[in-house]
């Protein structure tokens, strides 16, 4: 791996732990600040949200800056809002604190992927483009677990320190190892936006919104639903994160193979099915420990098996827009994190158990498998008008 790399995959890891630790938080957060777990999953919505408003923005006001200078800012405010995690006295602050540092996440991304490309070797260019990603995968599988194990054993805040402490990593990798590279001159405000203006474009960003929310359904009452119904104990939590981690490592590497090897909207397809099915399972056999941990590893291997396969659907839709199509799909992922944290909680609201926000995540998969059917079909209609 290139050294200059190393900061895009820190980045990666930071905002992998700030993003997915508050599922396991929860119960500790809630129980400190005295409000309810659907209240405290708001704190995910609150982030997710974030992102959908700090990624278009960010990356159009700093279009014309030098890359590093821009990925500094992002990690900067990261680092900053993160720390006001720590000292947050209740619930208000804590959600703000969640939402600020949710803006430069998509951010980051769109910038790294433009980054990695430009230092990749030639042909190289989404293998570096993974190493960045790799990132949120050992968030998953080392971050999280221990973030989550600080925040059940000693305090959650300490969670919030470990965040920062990465995040100042981060920023001086970014000083030491970051080239200056120069600011891609792109077009003005209004071509950019013209991406905005394709259906294809709010297609692909509706897909990732709905269908992948259903995941977000499942793991923003992942601890309850293994502790409430499964019967693991708290202390167990921390340990079967790693495992959901672990699926997520496999799931990055099969959704890439499966996006080299078939069509990208095909294999959406049939992922987003797969998940609708896998999460009914999921409410059904979650009460069986063993089925539950299997259940686990693959419902984690699904959430970012689809993340390749959608990259390279909207790749194909940006023609020209890649950087802000990439925080695009980052706003459209979290869009899905803020929609099944909210929708999933209704049930609980509702008084139903823990296992009940999956039923609601089958029914968003299954939308977002009808929105890749019609992208299909007006895929085949425009290559017929073509060849008539």
């Amino acid at each position: 791996m290139k050294l200059s790399l190393l900061p895009l995959a820190l980045g990666g890891l930071t905002i992998g732990i700030t993003e997915f630790v508050m599922m396991g938080l929860l119960p500790d957060i809630a129980r400190d600040l005295d409000i309810s777990i659907p209240t405290a999953g708001h704190l995910i919505s609150a982030y997710a949200l974030g992102v959908v408003i700090g990624a278009p923005i960010l990356v159009i006001a700093g279009r014309n800056f030098p890359p590093k200078k821009m990925l500094f800012a992002m990690a900067l405010m990261l680092t900053i809002f993160n720390a006001l995690s720590i000292i947050a006295p209740g619930y208000n602050l804590l959600f703000a604190s969640r939402f600020l540092s949710g803006l430069p996440h998509g951010a980051f991304f769109g910038v790294g992927a433009v980054v990695a490309s430009r230092l990749a070797t030639k042909g190289k260019e989404a293998q570096s483009i993974a190493i960045m990603f790799s990132g949120l995968t050992i968030a998953n599988v080392v971050g999280v677990p221990i973030g989550t194990y600080i925040g059940h054993n000693f305090d959650w805040r300490y969670t919030f320190v470990l965040i920062t402490a990465i995040g100042l990593i981060t920023l001086i990798a970014l000083l030491l190892w970051m080239p200056n590279l120069e600011s891609n001159k792109v077009d003005s405000v209004k071509e950019q936006l013209k991406f905005f203006g394709r259906i294809d474009s709010w297609l692909i960003i509706a897909i990732v919104a709905i269908g992948t929310g259903g995941l977000f359904c499942w793991i923003s009452y992942i601890s309850p639903l293994l502790t409430d119904i499964s019967h693991f104990s708290q202390e167990d939590v921390p340990y079967i994160l790693i495992l959901a981690g672990v699926g997520m490592v496999v799931g990055n590497f099969l959704g890439g193979h499966l996006a080299d090897r078939f069509s990208p909207a095909t294999t959406v397809l049939a992922l987003l099915i797969i998940m609708a099915t896998n999460l009914l399972a999921v409410y059904f056999f979650s009460g069986n420990q063993i089925t539950s941990l299997v259940l686990v590893f693959v419902t984690g291997s699904l959430s970012f098996a689809v993340v390749a396969p959608v990259q390279m659907l909207m790749i194909q839709a940006a023609k020209g827009a890649e950087m802000i199509a990439s925080a695009s799909l980052q706003a459209g992922f979290n869009m899905g994190n803020a929609l099944g944290a909210f929708l999933g909680g209704l049930p609980l609201v509702m008084g139903y158990n823990y296992a009940s926000p999956n039923l609601v995540g089958v029914g968003m998969a299954l939308i977002g498998a009808f929105i890749v059917v019609v992208i299909i079909s007006r895929n085949r209609k425009l290559a017929a008008v073509k060849t008539a």
